[in-house]
């Protein structure tokens, strides 16, 4: 250790790479060097914030799996969170809430699978030693038991991601028709529920010794460390870990179709018909893919794309128009989408697709467009690189498919280089004559909404059978020989220093008019984020008028005075921001964000925007359609069938919050121009208005920025009414909405509970952390998923509002096991008071302190703490002094909020699912016969 400065020194000289400045503007610099083992390390250094993301990622997705073992990769996603050596069952999730880490997560594509965290700066080592834990000492922990329980966590994300959701199966015909049967890009990266219950623990640990070795894994550690005690660190824990077999690269496998494949399914789920279009395209990265992207976003994205032109305004077929290039490391395709409104035929959004492009033919894309489109995908970059995992995350995937992280310099320049010449070109090459895989997907009992000369598509559906689920018992003792190492790793790593807690300034200026502007500076990227937030929105309304606020949103970027809405569009494109409007409980909103540099102009927008309304009719009337189609497609989403039923039960039918935020459709038909005209004149005013803003700008050039709004903005006296208090039912009751044939039941439970501003809502949310608040740190998720493999994710949580709102678990579990699911929950709620004990607040309080580490990082995260001290009047420094609230809480404390808040006995109890085969059972529940919402409809 006497020559750590040397061999740090010369490590440097001999294995570092570092990054080159290829941009003007912005720059991430890094440094990488590869292990004797192999394992690529890239380090980014960010000093702005007290944390660090570690990620490690396996180049290895579905497309290293073989037919008949699909869902391997993703399989290997879960298990390798459940258990490691020196870690113990849980043990990465267990520190993570220790350590106040963001919670350990992982995702899988076709081509890598990554695991990530960020933690406060001090718990760098502590997941250095986890990560290396993961790669070289877990596979023994794996057994029968282990197995046989992720199987079905993971089938329950099948079922609640694809098989119980409307449109779900898409890209599984997509994809199965693209590519051939021995493409590694057949199947689906979650596999096939067949495929997952046939897997074997030797091939699970086949699988394991194949592709999680360090010549085929990238480690990134992003943000405020010091670098030659990381590289230390690295050494220490991963060294030591043997090299795999050499693996060799895979070889590029673009698809070409000889034949035109139209299909169509009817979707059990799908209230509209959709059609979706898909031709080979190429690989990430290829010199071709930022002409695709720029192409892509041209056809279909905005008032100007030909798509919109044609299929919303001109043919009043749809509401909007999806296209994109999904590229992968082997090949891509190039994706259209059109849901179209309700009762449209198919064929008429081919034919007005064909027209579109034969007009494109023609035209090609303008220097103007170009334009606005490269500004807007610059800021999309940096929006990106807003966070260190951010980078982190880039820099990895930069590594895998570019074979180069350095990259993340330089893709801003490829985009910026494509000419109208080159999105001609890929044109040509990629989609016209070419040919394709089309599938329309239609509602039960329509198929003549298919394009014509489709034939059926294939779909595999699992069947809700009762008790159909492998039994497991996990604490069946399990004893291995551990692996060797050159140290006592089951010893966890103590904390390295002590990360500062950087309370952004915060900056206010109140203006004549009686808005209030709430600011953080912050120069870290070149961007400014926004917020203009008028109190009022849903709470304004009347069971006459519901939806109104939603509708005026809608309407206050489309066009003004003096810009009709394409070029208001267009206007906002050029400058590379983004201006949006929306309503909620609460509030309208403009928000959005620009280049820094931008941002005077990107203001005198939305100073247009919200004096100067155009009231355009077309718009009008296209808003309402759009709005009914919404509205329309709710149905079939069991999701939101939950979500709006729970509403009406919390709030009750007096209450304008039991209502959709869009309304209903007799309430938005019943709309008028001139209606919305008079909201917005009554309810819209400075004295009840906000602006917050952070990013690359000062207190002095945002308030001269917004001296012409506030000038020209006339205040008005505007009362926003007062909410009843809303109590919790007097005794519990099962409410029940069927939707046949449903793979899962989605559960809503609650009750009316607090206000964001009661002095107990932080305690409370504080109690709920391992209740259910605390993700894999809580005991909902605990006993219901990694317990019994009921689910795929469940959650419980405190809504923040200005007035009472509900405690509410929400949870999506297997159809078979509504009744089990239910009772367990009920078990947990009711016992929480007497089991939580000071090991549950240790944990608790320490998650709570440290996490505030994470608090500021990113502009939209100091956006929202702008949020909660302008709307709840907490102090500037409110998370800061929340710490001594944490400390002080006690046990009884935590007990005390349990069964004042969260009362089990007086709650609702909401399932949406099939009741053929589970509402019967709920009967055993012991809280009476369960009403069913919907009887007309069995």
């Amino acid at each position: 250790m006497k020559n750590l400065g040397f061999f740090v020194a010369f490590l440097l000289l001999q294995s570092t790479l570092y990054a080159q400045n290829t941009s003007e503007n912005f720059q991430v610099d890094f440094e990488t060097f590869t292990l004797k083992n192999g394992l690529k390390v890239i380090l980014h250094q960010d000093e702005s914030d007290p944390v660090v993301a570690v990620a490690l990622t396996a180049h290895v997705g579905s497309a290293r799996e073989k037919a008949g073992r699909t869902g391997f990769a993703h399989l290997f996603e879960h298990l390798l969170f459940l258990e490691s050596e020196n870690l113990g069952k849980g043990g990465l999730d267990k520190m993570s809430s220790r350590i106040g880490g963001s919670g350990a997560n992982g995702s899988t594509s076709r081509d890598r699978t990554n695991y990530f965290q960020t933690v406060p700066s001090d718990a760098m080592e502590k997941m250095i030693w986890a990560e290396a834990d993961k790669l070289g000492y877990f596979i023994n922990t794996v057994t029968d038991p282990v197995l046989a329980k992720e199987k079905q966590v993971v089938k329950n994300e099948k079922r609640q991601g694809v098989d119980n959701r409307p449109y779900g199966h898409t890209m599984y015909i997509i994809d199965k028709n693209l590519y051939p049967e021995d493409h590694p890009y057949h199947w689906q990266v979650i596999g096939s529920l067949e495929d997952l219950q046939n897997a074997t623990l030797q091939d699970v640990k086949d699988f394991y010794n194949t592709w999680y070795v360090p010549n085929n894994t990238i480690l990134t550690i992003a943000g405020d460390f010091n670098k030659e005690q990381a590289i230390t660190w690295v050494h220490k824990y991963f060294d030591e870990i043997p090299a795999g077999e050499q693996i060799e690269d895979f070889k590029k496998q673009p698809v070409q179709l000889t034949k035109n494949k139209k299909l169509y399914y009817e979707d059990n789920f799908a209230k509209l018909p959709e059609l979706t279009i898909a031709w080979p395209s190429v690989y990430s990265y290829h010199e071709d893919s930022f002409a695709l992207e720029i192409l892509t976003q041209y056809l279909s994205q905005g008032k100007n794309a030909p798509l919109y032109k044609k299929l919303v305004e001109e043919e009043k077929l749809t509401s909007r128009v999806r296209m994109y290039n999904y590229t992968s490391e082997l090949a891509g395709q190039l994706m259209l989408q059109v849901r179209a409104f309700e009762g449209k035929d198919l064929d008429l959004v081919e034919k007005a697709i064909t027209e579109v492009f034969s007009e494109f033919e023609k035209n090609g894309i303008s220097e103007d467009d170009l334009k606005r489109i490269k500004a807007g995908q610059e800021t999309s970059f940096y929006n990106g690189l807003s966070s260190v995992l951010g980078k982190g995350f880039q820099l990895a995937q930069y590594q895998i498919y570019a074979d180069d992280p350095n990259f993340i310099n330089k893709e801003v320049d490829k985009l910026l280089e494509v000419s109208a010449e080159d999105v001609m070109r890929v044109y040509n090459k990629y989609i016209k004559s070419k040919k394709y895989v089309m599938t329309s997907f239609v509602p039960k009992g329509e198929i003549e909404l298919a394009v014509e000369n489709s034939v059926e598509a294939e779909v595999i559906e699992e069947k809700i059978v009762e008790g159909a689920e492998e039994e497991f018992d996990l604490n069946e003792k399990v004893t291995y020989e551990k692996t060797t190492s050159s140290f006592d790793r089951s010893m966890e790593p103590p904390y390295y220093g002590k990360p500062e807690l950087k309370v952004p300034e915060i900056w206010k200026v109140n203006m004549p008019s009686g808005l209030k502007i709430l600011g953080i500076t912050n120069n870290e990227v070149p961007l400014v984020q926004f917020s203009l937030d008028i109190k009022g929105g849903q709470l304004l309304e009347n069971k006459e008028n519901a939806g109104i606020s939603n509708l005026l949103a809608s309407m206050m970027t489309k066009g003004t005075e003096n810009k009709t809405p394409a070029e208001l569009e267009e206007a906002i494109e050029l400058l590379g921001a983004n201006i949006y409007a929306r309503a909620n409980t609460e509030k309208i909103s403009i928000y959005g964000n620009t280049l820094a540099k931008n941002f005077v102009p990107t203001m005198k927008l939305v100073q247009e925007i919200l004096l100067q309304p155009r009231w355009d009719e077309e718009e009008f009337e296209l808003i309402k359609q759009q709005t009914l189609s919404s509205l329309q497609e709710q149905k079939g989403d069991p999701n939101s069938i939950a979500q709006n039923e729970f509403k009406k039960l919390v709030y009750g039918d007096k209450s304008i919050l039991a209502f959709n935020e869009l309304g209903t459709p007799e309430t938005i038909e019943s709309i008028s121009l001139q209606d919305l005209k008079s909201f917005y004149k009554n309810n819209l005013t400075p004295l009840n208005s906000s602006f917050l803003i952070t990013g690359a700008i000062s207190k002095n050039d945002a308030e001269n920025a917004l001296k012409a709004i506030s000038a020209n903005w006339p205040p008005q006296q505007v009362v926003i009414p007062e909410v009843e208090e809303f109590v919790a039912p007097a005794a519990s009751k099962i409410y029940f909405y069927d939707v046949p044939g449903a793979k899962q039941s989605v559960l809503a439970f609650g009750a009316p509970a607090l206000s964001a501003t009661d002095k107990d809502f932080y305690a409370a949310e504080v109690m709920n952390y391992r209740l259910g608040g605390g993700s894999f740190a809580s005991q909902l998720t605990q006993e219901l998923r990694e317990g019994k493999g009921y689910t795929y994710g469940i959650r419980s949580r405190f809504e923040d509002q200005s007035f009472v709102a509900p405690f509410v678990i929400t949870s999506g579990v297997r159809s078979n096991i509504t009744y089990e699911a239910t009772e367990l929950i009920i078990q947990i709620l009711k016992e929480y008071p007497e089991k939580f004990n000071a090991q549950d607040l240790e944990i608790t309080q320490s998650y709570m302190i440290k996490s505030n580490a994470r608090e500021f990082e990113t502009l939209g995260s100091k956006l929202n703490m702008l949020a909660e001290i302008n709307e709840f009047g907490y102090d500037d420094a409110y998370v800061k002094n929340r710490e001594a609230e944490v400390e002080h809480l006690s046990i009884m404390d935590i007990q005390e909020l349990s069964r004042k808040y969260v009362n089990p006995d007086k709650m609702i109890y909401l399932i949406v699912g099939d009741a053929e085969t589970q509402l019967s059972k709920l009967n055993e529940l012991g809280y009476g016969e369960p009403v069913l919402l919907n009887p007309s409809e069995e």
